[in-house]
């Protein structure tokens, strides 16, 4: 319907009330329901007024930067309208029981894939997967060594589980698991990445529903990670605001298991062996074998599911570096499967598994469109293109209903597992580096190589990545001459000053976030080889005399612990101890050496023994409370908290890259690779 600016302006202001109404309301799902009603009708409006009543441009370079806009404008609505159909009404899966009789329990292979990972960080997935809460004569333990090293068949052998290589490399990670299939028997089989330890209960947990559901080919988990990855850790908001995959595993995943599309996502999964060997093993077609497998099981007619219990946790993408060759990864795998099993396309799916399938493809498209918002006001501040052909009144009160709508019931929808704004920094980051491999994978698939994500290295000193951060800085600078040129325009008066203020507003946004985006490039000093995990876990000290004192845990890892005590000791550095962990009426003991002392103290392991360390991964790392007392734990959603934390964060990168960067850093920007 049309409507004069009065009536979409009391339109959109009615539509504002009541979703800030319903957001405070606990009516199940059906407010959401509502809101999301409520934000469809606003952003259609929006874009039916924008295609028929903005698009007649006059010139060449009006067209050529409206036209851009209006297909970035497109694919957000895409994207906001599928998301909507995937996170409307999670499944929320509860767990099945087991049969009482353990005769009825199947046999499990768990297949534990390594490339070049050090052993250091193999080795506690390996303790726990023994750990797990299964019968003996039903578990068997497969490390996959695809770099063929003669330490890590040694160790296999000292461990007791069986050690699979083979000659060659073939389709990487797929081929590795692939040619493991080949050589094992088991009913089902249980992925984990080699460094996602999982707890005690895991399979437990997970094998319920294999066992109610004869069509059930795969159930995936959460893949949850110990460690803050490069956002968090270079930002300082580890905990405090969810992760960049805490929304996949969080919310999308249970909302396409309601539409019986969950991906399988490479670890931390559980496959039947039947139906995965009937589509041909692990999918060799694309670089993301993962979600491919899922799409081939889901297209002849099995079931997939998604459990939302962290039941193992990982090691994070550690510099951002690595975190951007990840996502690329993932970016080329998606293209790929576009072009070569495009799941709109052929039998087999669902429109809801179609749907889920089609955002999950479209998302990685994002690079173009967000490099589009970032720079679309400067075709005003610099060219005086009309973008829009509307008056900026009418452009505000069909614009802002659509884009405070959605974002209100975003941050409803997804208040525990993503926090507002906080999408346009992760997208603002990656946006540059996806567009080239995305258009690249559309036009030629079998383009390009599967990467390997680096586990156990380490950022010995704080520094700048300025190569990383290149074209971030580039849009920075082009935004900061944008509002300067808006400002120049604003005092001379030749054009609408509405007009103008919108667009500078719009650079405002920009600038801060891409100098939240740039922090991302100040890479702090880590080592991730051994991160401290914080937990309570009972505990008792024995000293040399004899003498006990009971304590608990604050934090542990591979190599440390650390104690709380009832009272504060001076102890030597280098005093040796005896440590007791217990998990109920277990227990085990450590020999370890005194590091730092007072209320707290600090212990470090030394020369444990094989069985030692496998003990110690048992009552730290397996204990299956560890990771669902942290999932979606953390400060839930307020809007205008996060904008305020998106702009503190944004604004306070912009001195020290404008005031401290130093001719020499500037130079080596401008021409040479650096770090």
């Amino acid at each position: 319907m049309p409507l004069e600016l009065n009536q979409q302006l009391m339109f959109g202001l009615a539509a504002f009330i009541a979703v800030l109404v319903l957001r405070r309301l606990s009516w199940g799902r059906l407010e959401v329901i509502a809101m999301i009603t409520l934000s469809v009708t606003a952003s259609l409006r929006y874009m039916y007024w924008r295609l028929t009543e903005t698009v007649g441009f006059d010139n060449m370079v009006d067209a050529f930067f409206g036209w851009g806009l209006v297909f970035a404008e497109l694919y957000t609505l895409c994207v906001l309208l599928l998301g909507y159909v995937q996170t409307a009404w999670p499944l929320e899966r509860k767990l099945v029981d087991l049969p009482p009789d353990l005769e009825k329990w199947p046999i499990v292979d768990i297949f534990i894939p390594t490339y070049n990972e050090p052993l250091s960080i193999v080795k506690p997935t390996v303790f726990a997967a023994q750990g797990l809460d299964w019968p003996a004569d039903k578990l068997r333990i497969y490390l996959l060594d695809d770099g063929r090293r003669s330490e890590f068949k040694e160790f296999c052998e000292a461990a007791g589980i069986e050690y699979l290589s083979r000659d060659n490399n073939i389709h990487y990670k797929a081929g590795n698991l692939n040619s493991a299939l080949m050589k094992t028997s088991g009913e089902y089989v249980s992925i984990f990445d080699c460094d996602h330890i999982p707890t005690r209960s895991f399979l437990q947990v997970s094998m319920g529903w294999f066992l109610r559901d004869p069509k059930l080919a795969m159930l995936q988990t959460p893949h949850f990670f110990y460690s803050p990855d490069p956002f968090e850790r270079n930002l300082g908001t580890f905990r405090d605001v969810p992760n960049e995959g805490d929304l996949f595993y969080g919310l999308v995943q249970d909302g396409n298991d309601l539409w019986n599309a969950s991906f399988f996502c490479g670890s931390c999964a559980v496959l039947r062996r039947e139906p995965l060997l009937e589509v041909g093993g692990i999918a060799v077609e694309t670089v993301t074998e993962d979600a491919h497998t899922a799409l081939k099981l889901s297209r002849h007619g099995y079931n997939t599911a998604y459990l939302g219990i962290p039941m193992s946790a990982g090691l994070a993408t550690e510099s951002l570096s690595g975190h951007i060759n990840q996502r690329i990864r993932w970016a080329r795998g998606m293209a790929q499967i576009f072009r070569v099993d495009n799941p709109m396309l052929g039998r087999g799916l669902s429109l809801g598994q179609r749907l889920c399938y089609l955002n999950a493809l479209l998302h990685f498209f994002y690079g173009l469109p967000r490099l589009v918002f970032l720079t679309a006001p400067m075709a005003f501040l610099f060219f005086n293109a009309e973008v829009f052909h509307a008056t900026a009144l009418m452009v505000l009160v069909y614009a802002l209903p659509h884009i405070l709508l959605s974002n209100i019931t975003n941050s409803k929808i997804q208040k525990k597992f993503r926090h507002s704004f906080w999408n346009e920094v992760y997208e603002t980051v990656l946006a540059w580096y996806l567009v080239a491999p995305v258009v690249r994978a559309l036009v030629t698939p079998k383009s390009g190589v599967f990467n390997v994500t680096a586990k156990g290295s380490f950022v010995g000193d704080d520094f700048f990545d300025w190569k990383i951060a290149r074209p971030h800085v580039v849009l920075m600078l082009f935004n900061v001459l944008g509002l300067v040129a808006g400002v120049l325009l604003l005092v001379r008066g030749e054009v609408s000053a509405t007009t103008t203020l919108i667009n500078l507003a719009w650079v405002v946004y920009n600038i801060v976030i891409i100098g939240a985006s740039i922090g991302v490039a100040y890479e702090k000093s880590h080592e991730w080889a051994t991160p401290n995990i914080k937990a309570v876990i009972p505990a008792s000290l024995v000293f040399a005399n004899g003498k006990t004192l009971a304590c608990e845990t604050h934090s542990f890892s591979t190599q440390s612990v650390g104690l709380t005590l009832p009272h504060a000791l001076d102890m030597a550095i280098g005093t040796d101890v005896t440590l007791a962990l217990f998990r109920g009426q277990t227990e085990f003991v450590f020999p370890a050496t005194v590091v730092a002392s007072g209320r707290t103290l600090q212990l470090a392991f030394e020369q444990l023994t094989l069985v030692q360390e496998r003990q110690l991964t048992q009552m730290t790392f397996s204990r299956a409370d560890n990771w669902a007392t942290t999932w979606g734990r953390g400060p839930q959603d307020r809007l205008l908290r996060s904008l305020r934390g998106i702009f503190t964060h944004g604004l306070q990168n912009i001195v020290p890259l404008f005031l401290n960067a130093s001719l020499s850093k500037v130079a080596r920007f401008l021409g040479h690779k650096t770090s």
